[in-house]
């Protein structure tokens, strides 16, 4: 809890910052809480969210308790336990129990301000369904708690950070109202800056610019908030004093830049690219290098929206973080539809292409005609020219990784066998930026090493004897359920080009993934399912990725098959969850009703690789039914975010 302000009720927050814009979040936030309502206020670092809830608590003179969600958040932490000393010498009388955030919260009628809320393990925010509901709890041995009328929760969460966080269940988010934050327009975050830094003119207008690109760049999948344009103001500032510069410099300002800003950004997956190197091309566009001062902001002495301030006083942007909000960063590129146009109904055209015999070679003429850059990369026959390819990587990566399979199987021999060798070393590279180990599900189970002490445990089976010996004590911690996994590729003409590569890729970043714990199976599919590698049987990225690129897509697609095929396959291993992963447009033409071929598998998650708006809703059907995720993969930067998500 923080001290009290002078003057104020016991409890209340102390002197906050005063708040720029968010009027409209203000407004919807203090009726919420007057009316009684529980909220989750979501947004990206930086947006304000604590700093709200200050304001609002002080104005209404409500007091705070604070508790930080992390995977540690055990149940008893949370609500608060019994003293081991005191019920040894007292017993378990309501004098010995320490009460922690939450029923101090409920007792006192405060605010729960609780943090990083999708980082929160699931049992333990289970325990808050009965008090955001009836705003009660019965604790063992200690009897029900009844919450005092001005109690209510609030949490923050920054749903587009995938590392370490779950999704919240929907019997938690249908019992909370939900207030969504974005970063604020240029005006507002130069006048946070000011407000907090004291600094103002053209130092500030340059940081905040700075802070504000790092959000578009293409490159960059989460940029900087204005907390990166505060500690650049102050950084460049103390270098200008330490260095004794009159005025800004272009030296001083990348010092103080890469300081402030390369900690902050996150590179996009599949990119290679150090945070370094992205703030000096932004550099170089702000402040570019001979110029004595950075270019004006756009817009620069004109009010950020007609007539003058921002919209209805709020200080807002129109949308939530290019990235966060869901939008592709993917321009039209070879092979791909353009965003928003719909590709007919070719799906089955491509399977029926190649139905009933292998997929054959491909001719010289045939990849020049399919792919513009096929001449730079192979300029003569049983020539591959990698500088070329790998500058063809880096200016279209999509278009590069499509080419790559293509080669993979040229009729010229000396080209299709260094291709296989480059499309492995690339597939994997790109690989290794994918998801990283999911954190997974976890259950509060006894030991005897680490963990809280389960008191009720201890003295059941304490001989009396004191002190108590280490044996006597047990302990409650995390347990991790053990889950197997099981990829299923579909192989039948569909899968061609992109389609290969995204498969490679994101089968190379699951074994990469499984870090020498369980390794996943693998199976590919389209009329008679083949077994790749076996749930449990360790095996090198690079000869996986190798298997898929020799695969010749062809023949119809029967999902029941293959299906009940990873079923039997993760039958045969010790887990506790049985997940299988799909990788196809799910858009069946041969055997039974997949849905009907689930059982023995815990949840099905599908990855549709290009898919088509039949193959969406077909996909997005059988994860449905499977209690699983569907996630479109359109280029090869959609993989690592999508396997991410399905199996965090």
């Amino acid at each position: 809890m923080t001290a009290p302000e002078p003057g104020g009720p016991p409890g209340s927050l102390g002197r906050a910052p005063p708040i720029v814009g968010l009027r409209r979040e203000r407004e919807v936030l203090t009726v919420a809480l007057a009316t009684g309502r529980h909220v989750v206020i979501e947004g990206p670092p930086g947006t304000g969210k604590s700093t709200l809830l200050r304001d609002i608590a002080r104005h209404a003179g409500k007091a705070v308790v604070f508790a930080e969600g992390n995977a540690e958040l055990t149940p008893a932490r949370l609500i608060g336990q019994y003293d081991p000393a005191q019920v040894l010498a007292d017993g378990y009388v309501p004098a010995a129990f320490t009460d922690g955030p939450l029923l101090r919260a409920m007792r006192s009628g405060a605010l729960l301000y609780l943090e990083e809320f999708n980082r929160v393990p699931e049992e333990t925010l289970n325990v808050l369904i009965t008090v955001l509901a009836e705003g009660e709890i019965v604790v063992p041995r200690l009897g029900m708690v009844r919450a005092d009328t001005g109690f209510r929760l609030v949490a923050a969460m920054n749903p587009f950070d995938a590392i370490g966080t779950a999704r919240v269940s929907h019997a938690i988010a249908d019992r909370i109202c939900r207030v969504v934050l974005g970063y604020q327009d240029a005006a507002a975050e130069r006048e946070i800056t000011t407000a907090v830094t004291g600094h103002r003119g053209p130092v500030v207008d340059f940081a905040v610019e700075f802070s504000r690109a790092t959000r578009e760049h293409p490159d960059v999948r989460m940029g900087s908030s204005v907390r990166g344009a505060i500690d650049l103001v102050l950084l460049l500032d103390g270098l200008l004093r330490l260095r004794g510069e009159p005025r800004m410099t272009r030296a001083s300002a990348r010092d103080a830049a890469h300081a402030a800003l390369s900690g902050r950004i996150r590179i996009a997956d599949g990119c290679e690219r150090t945070p370094e190197s992205v703030l000096d091309e932004l550099l170089s566009q702000l402040w570019p290098s001979g110029e004595p001062d950075p270019l004006p902001p756009p817009g620069d002495g004109a009010p950020d929206h007609p007539g003058g301030g921002s919209l209805d006083g709020q200080g807002k942007a129109d949308r939530l973080p290019p990235r966060a909000a869901g939008t592709s960063r993917s321009q039209d590129r070879p092979g791909q539809d353009r965003p928003g146009r719909r590709r007919t109904s070719a799906s089955a055209a491509r399977r029926d292409r190649g139905r009933g015999t292998a997929r054959r070679s491909m001719s010289r003429a045939e990849m020049a005609a399919r792919h513009s850059s096929f001449a730079s990369v192979s300029p003569g026959l049983g020539r591959l020219d990698e500088e070329a390819f790998a500058r063809l990587l880096a200016a279209d990566p999509d278009a590069a990784v499509t080419l790559l399979p293509d080669l993979a199987r040229a009729t010229d021999r000396e080209l299709r066998a260094a291709a296989r060798r480059l499309a492995v070393r690339v597939l994997v590279r790109l690989a290794r930026s994918g998801p990283q180990p999911a954190r997974g599900t976890r259950r509060l189970g006894p030991g005897r090493t680490e963990g809280d002490l389960d008191l009720d445990r201890t003295l059941d089976q304490w001989s009396g004897i004191w002190p108590p010996g280490a044996d006597d004590l047990v302990t409650r911690s995390w347990h991790a359920n053990r889950r197997a996994l099981c990829l299923l590729i579909d192989s039948s003409g569909s899968m061609s080009g992109l389609a290969v590569a995204i498969a490679s890729v994101a089968a190379a970043s699951l074994v990469l993934a499984a870090d020498g714990r369980l390794a996943p199976g693998i199976i590919t599919f389209s009329g008679d399912p083949t077994i790749l590698h076996a749930p449990g049987r360790p095996g090198a990225p690079d000869q996986v990725v190798g298997d898929l690129l020799a695969l010749r897509g062809h023949g119809v697609t029967d999902l029941a098959a293959a299906l009940r095929t990873a079923a039997a396959q993760l039958a045969a291993v010790t887990a506790d969850e049985r997940v299988v992963l799909l990788l196809s447009d799910c858009l069946r033409t041969a055997g039974g009703d997949p849905a009907r071929a689930l059982t023995g598998i815990t949840r099905l998650h599908v990855l549709c690789p290009l898919p088509t708006a039949e193959a969406e809703r077909a996909a997005t059907a059988l994860a449905r039914r499977g209690h699983g995720l569907s996630q479109p993969a359109r280029t090869l930067a959609d993989v690592a975010p999508a396997l991410t998500r399905v199996l965090s």
